[in-house]
């Protein structure tokens, strides 16, 4: 009973204080706006927060001067960034597809086209026949001796046709392999991109938190003074240990988004990640100026755009093949005979008589059943289909360049929006509320309010840079552009 009595009157006094000050309280605030937007109450220059006026640096950003607050996450966010040894998203894709394993097992799918193109091109093996015959129930002494030769004669272009789809199947292996680079590319710079985004996510977490940090030793120390309720000590404790939750979910997907950009890049689970780049200003060209522009140049580019044209080739050289396959097959061959006969019953006795043959002769086959009638439909329905993955292949393309091409005008606008300075102006305004609220002049409440509001914007920049980035990132993908 004695604590409610005494916390009445704690806010019994504190009210009359709030009525006493309220004439002056506005006074207050302007003097101290005036104060903070003259002379910079509080500033030092942050990395990656606050506006940027141009494409190749971050910016300066604004923050209260606190006491040292330096903790391990600190120390951490700097191990990864390294502005001269870093490597760039353009460093990552190149080691990404030096490196990759899954990659280099795809590739070998090009030296198996080279093999199967070698093999195309070789010509059947001829054959060599020999046979042994010899009298052994009612002519003995009798023999025959036969060597034979034949060799298959490919007609209709066989040899060629074949040759043809070996070399189409080659083509569209090549770029079949040359999509999955695309695709790997993509992946690997979207991992970068997260892992980016979480790094800043990380820096604005812990900025905020050394913020409260610092604002609730203030209170702490105005509490035991008796000039503030335990009740504002409590809701800043209770906002720092929001804060340092958010800070450990952010590591932890940093943690997760470093790990997949290893695992893509072919690096080791303990090798240190170093990056030299910042989402303010990504280490790529812009993209083409206009949509029509982009469309046409995917259309040249895209790989799998290529290997749906590619693959329409290799239906019609195999259409090609089997009409040639349907020819009769010709085997040319020869034979040469030896033959030791013997007679018995003569007037003069038992005589023998050996002679010698030479044969040549052609083997054709008659096309009267099978005249590949199956396989020449199978491959008229093989270049259909190839068709019509080629006119939607084409369609999707168009889809993806018109889409990301959008998105990335979006995300350029909404960065241009906040780089004109609205996370500037949002941190002169939490600066002043924390002056005023050390003045008497706001409630702690208040400040968190302001403080939320910054954090909350910084989280929607975030994501506006890291959406323009994605953004440009998978254009480029859609226009076919690896590097």
């Amino acid at each position: 009973m004695s604590q409610i009595i005494s916390l009445t009157m704690y806010l019994y006094r504190g009210r009359a204080r709030m009525i006493t000050r309220a004439p002056i309280r506005f006074l207050s605030i302007f003097v101290i706006s005036l104060a903070t937007s003259v002379l910079g109450y509080g500033q030092v220059p942050m990395d990656g927060g606050g506006s940027n006026s141009g494409k190749g640096s971050p910016g300066p950003a604004v923050e209260v001067r606190v006491a040292d607050t330096s903790s391990p996450t600190e120390s951490w966010i700097a191990s990864y960034l390294d502005p001269v040894q870093g490597s760039s998203s353009i460093d990552f894709v190149r080691r990404a597809l030096q490196s990759n394993a899954q990659l280099a097992a795809t590739r070998l799918e090009i030296d198996r086209a080279r093999a199967r193109l070698r093999q195309a091109g070789l010509r059947p093996n001829p054959t060599v026949d020999f046979e042994q015959q010899n009298g052994a129930f009612n002519s003995p002494g009798e023999r025959t001796t036969a060597i034979g030769f034949s060799l298959p004669l490919e007609l209709a272009g066989q040899r060629g046709r074949r040759i043809d789809l070996a070399r189409a199947e080659l083509e569209a292996a090549e770029a079949d392999v040359a999509d999955r680079e695309r695709r790997l590319a993509l992946e690997a710079r979207l991992a970068f991109i997260e892992t980016l985004t979480a790094l800043r996510e990380l820096e604005v977490a812990q900025r905020m938190y050394a913020l409260d940090a610092e604002t609730a030793r203030i209170v702490e120390v105005r509490v035991e003074e008796g000039d503030a309720s335990p009740l504002e000590l409590n809701l800043l404790r209770a906002e720092v240990d929001r804060l340092q939750a958010r800070r450990a979910l952010v590591e932890g997907r940093l943690q997760a988004s470093a790990t997949r950009l290893k695992q893509l890049v072919g690096m080791a689970p303990d090798e240190q990640l170093q990056l030299r780049e910042i989402l303010m200003a990504p280490l790529l060209p812009d993209p083409p100026a206009s949509l029509d522009a982009a469309v046409s140049l995917a259309l040249r580019a895209r790989p799998d755009l290529r290997f749906a044209r590619l693959s329409e080739e290799v239906a019609l050289a195999g259409y090609r093949l089997v009409k040639a396959q349907a020819a009769p097959q010709v085997t040319a061959f020869s034979r040469y005979s030896n033959i030791l006969s013997t007679f018995d019953d003569t007037p003069i006795g038992r005589l023998t008589d050996r002679d010698s043959l030479l044969a040549f002769g052609v083997s054709v086959t008659l096309p009267i059943f099978n005249r590949n009638q199956g396989a020449k439909a199978e491959a008229r329905l093989e270049i259909t289909q190839a068709q019509r993955r080629r006119e939607f292949t084409e369609a999707v393309v168009r889809a993806e360049v018109t889409a990301a091409y959008r998105r990335y005008e979006a995300a350029q606008a909404s960065v241009r929006t906040y780089e004109r300075g609205v996370i500037d102006r949002s941190e002169r305004n939490v600066q002043t509320m924390r002056a005023a609220y050390q003045a008497g002049a706001f409630r702690v409440t208040e400040l968190m309010a302001e403080q939320r509001r910054l954090v909350d914007m910084q989280r929607e920049m975030t994501e506006a840079l890291a959406e323009r980035y994605r953004a440009l990132t998978e254009l480029r993908a859609a226009l076919g552009i690896i590097d």
